[in-house]
């Protein structure tokens, strides 16, 4: 009996170890919410025919934003694409800036072949401190504030996610993860995974007191 609860635990420590987000970033598994039009235009921008030099996207943490600018450079290897712009050095806001003034004279070569450049930030482009010069590239073409998704949305989400794996996922469970959990999809996303886990090795239905227990294991392991 020992063994068997030793290696359950060991088990469900190993779970919550791989709770982290399970699915490389793609513009097919990002959740849209209320930012259809800046992933349109994201798409426009890679496409090499374009006139879409520029984008600028900002957003709360968790609103999506690394996770578009991943997938823009899983998408396309002519954009340069940065993220968290508000972290850059003073050499690297000049290094940037330049950039902007090179893609902008469409002086791309072998070297740094881009057509694009595709930056994210924290808050608009004027408030987060860069040098004046940069923050005005910043602004020079598009620019889309992105919107966290509701919770009805992170619901329906869940939901879908669940759905996807064949796993019955009850709508308390979602509530109390969206109440006491971090509220970034990825997260709430891996531990439906784990828990979903959790569940086909123990073969009892996933609830809320099933929750309780891994959250409770993560805390005193």
């Amino acid at each position: 009996m020992q063994t068997n609860t030793t290696s359950l635990h060991n088990t469900m420590k190993q779970l919550l170890l791989d709770i982290q987000p399970p699915a490389t970033p793609s513009f097919q598994n990002f959740v849209v919410g209320g930012n259809a039009e800046a992933l349109y235009s994201l798409n426009l921008a890679l496409n090499a025919e374009s006139a879409i030099r520029f984008i600028y996207i900002w957003g709360e943490a968790g609103s999506g934003k690394s996770h578009l600018i991943t997938a823009c450079k899983m998408a396309n290897a002519h954009a340069i694409c940065i993220d968290d712009v508000q972290l850059l050095d003073d050499a690297a806001q000049i290094d940037l800036f330049n950039t902007y003034n090179q893609i902008r004279d469409n002086n791309a070569d072998q070297n740094n072949p881009a057509r694009a450049l595709i930056v994210s930030g924290n808050a608009a482009p004027t408030h987060m401190g860069l040098r004046e010069d940069l923050a005005t590239r910043l602004a020079w073409g598009l620019t889309y504030q992105l919107q966290p998704l509701s919770d009805e949305e992170k619901a329906l989400a869940l939901l879908s996610h669940a759905h996807a794996r064949g796993m019955r996922l009850p709508t308390e469970v979602i509530d109390y993860c969206l109440r006491y959990l971090r509220r970034d999809l990825p997260t709430l996303i891996a531990t439906i995974n784990a828990l979903d886990e959790w569940s086909l090795t123990t073969k009892k239905p996933v609830t809320v007191p099933m929750l309780r227990q891994l959250l409770q294991f993560s805390i005193n392991p």
